[in-house]
């Protein structure tokens, strides 16, 4: 271990016998560190992936020079799909102890399988396809794109949680449900995917189960026997019948006989089915008002379900595109940082350029630090030639993005502020170009360039125009 406060090499003491700083508060952190990156190890080992991320991160927050840590970071962040992550810690790792370090293997793994590599390279841009295409109402072409993406590439979790959102918002809570299970299976504990599980119970109103399924065979039991019926033959001894032979005697007990059946079916059924009809009218009505009182408290609910999960899928998607300008923000980073070790400063400094630094974590940010400081001059001379070539086309929007970014990185060059004040007076801004040709002044008085750039002023602020005046005052 060394001292924090002057770097001398200390082993068990509390106290630095270099420079008497304490020690204590240094060593329980570096306790901590450790403490933390076995239990993201444990919960790593049983794909609690989302647990591991969390007390990871923690491990590194107390030690950043945990080099254990930042490696299984960068592992589970290639596991649930996150290869820009994943790439970016171990080039961290790297950087911090450059031998005999793990990431190296890795780094040298992954870039030694181009096809893989492109392969996830190809599915990040499918996904911003796909996510582009939601943005845009395609729900469809964004289904089929992901299902192409999760078949290539079937560890990205978020590619699962954008699928996902489109079946509930088409209610296929199934096929959401599916989905959201094969997440499951990569991160037991990841919270978008719980939370959107939740979703799904409550619309279907099944509980979800992440066990798998046990089949069990049922056994056939024995047939009983089959008893065999043996029956006795009985004979009968029929008495003769005896047979009326007079037609209206027929008739007559034929009449008497339908009379009888139909007074017993009018005293004795009809009754009967009047009363069944009243008791079913009756339960009815019952149970319409009932289902009527118990519809309308479900439209209630229903109505704040929908309003929750259109709080659900906003957040998701402000949290998708948050993770997409940092997963930009990065893989430029990547490209400089490989351009930059193979000595391509000119690539190095296109990468920079327009780089959103706020996305960048404090380590990464000391890495953008770095490589910026070196290739700021590339930089300079490429916006500065840029900006030039811009104005000669007359494109003076673009001469004036160009100079007034090279202008940030140098604001003392003559041709730069030259440049961009003449671009601002064809351009019809006569505010900003008196200004700038005020700052040519100010920084070169008591020279023909300031005299010219006077001139030049009292023209712009006389309304006077002449076409002498399209071209630049340049020594």
């Amino acid at each position: 271990m060394k001292c924090m406060n002057c770097g001398a090499v200390v082993h068990d003491a509390k106290i630095c016998p270099e420079c008497g700083f304490d020690l204590e508060v240094q060593m329980h952190s570096l306790q901590l560190s450790v403490q933390y990156y076995n239990q993201g190890l444990d919960k790593a080992q049983i794909r609690d992936l989302s647990g591991a991320i969390e007390l990871l991160k923690r491990s590194l927050k107390f030690n950043k020079l945990n080099i254990p840590a930042r490696n299984l970071l960068g592992l589970v962040y290639f596991e649930t799909g996150e290869a820009v992550s994943a790439l970016s810690e171990w080039i961290i790792s790297k950087n911090i102890m450059p031998d005999n370090n793990a990431a190296t293997d890795y780094i040298q793994k992954l870039q030694s399988e181009p096809a893989k590599l492109d392969m996830i390279n190809q599915t990040i841009k499918k996904f911003n396809i796909a996510l582009k295409c939601c943005h845009e109402g395609n729900e469809d072409v964004a289904a089929i794109q992901l299902r192409k993406i999760l078949y290539q590439n079937p560890k990205l979790i978020k590619g699962y949680h954008l699928l996902a959102l489109i079946y509930l918002k088409r209610e296929e809570y199934e096929k959401a449900r599916r989905i959201l299970k094969k997440a499951m299976r990569i991160d037991k504990t990841n919270a978008t995917s719980l939370r959107f599980l939740k979703e799904v119970d409550e619309q279907t109103g099944t509980v979800t189960s992440l066990e798998p399924r046990k089949l069990f065979r049922r056994q056939k039991g024995e047939q009983a026997p089959k008893e065999q019926i043996q029956q006795d033959s009985v004979t009968v001894i029929q008495p003769p019948t005896f047979r009326e032979t007079s037609m209206a005697a027929t008739l007559l007990n034929i009449g008497l006989g339908l009379i009888v059946g139909g007074l017993m079916v009018w005293f004795l059924l009809i009754p009967s089915i009047k009363q069944g009809i009243n008791r079913n009218a009756n339960e009815k009505i019952v149970e319409y008002s009932n289902t009527m009182a118990g519809q309308k408290t479900q439209i209630s609910d229903l109505n704040d379900q929908i309003k929750k999960s259109n709080d659900t899928v906003a957040s998701a998607q402000q949290q998708i595109n948050d993770a997409n300008e940092k997963t930009t923000a990065y893989e430029n980073l990547m490209k400089a940082n490989s351009a930059y070790t193979d000595e391509k400063y000119d690539l190095a400094a296109n990468a920079l350029e327009g780089m959103n630094t706020e996305l960048l974590s404090v380590d990464a940010k000391e890495i953008y630090d770095k490589i910026y400081a070196s290739v700021q001059t590339t930089m300079f001379t490429q916006l500065k030639s840029a900006g030039q070539e811009a104005f000669d086309k007359e494109d003076y929007d673009m001469a004036i993005d160009k100079l007034t970014r090279a202008k940030e990185i140098k604001d003392n060059d003559y041709t730069v502020l030259n440049l961009l004040a003449h671009s601002y007076r064809n351009k019809g801004d006569t505010q900003n170009a008196i200004d700038n040709f005020q700052e040519i002044i100010d920084k070169f008085p008591k020279t023909k360039r300031a005299n010219s750039a006077k001139s030049f002023i009292d023209k712009l602020q006389a309304n006077t125009k002449t076409p002498d005046d399209t071209k630049s005052g340049d020594d």
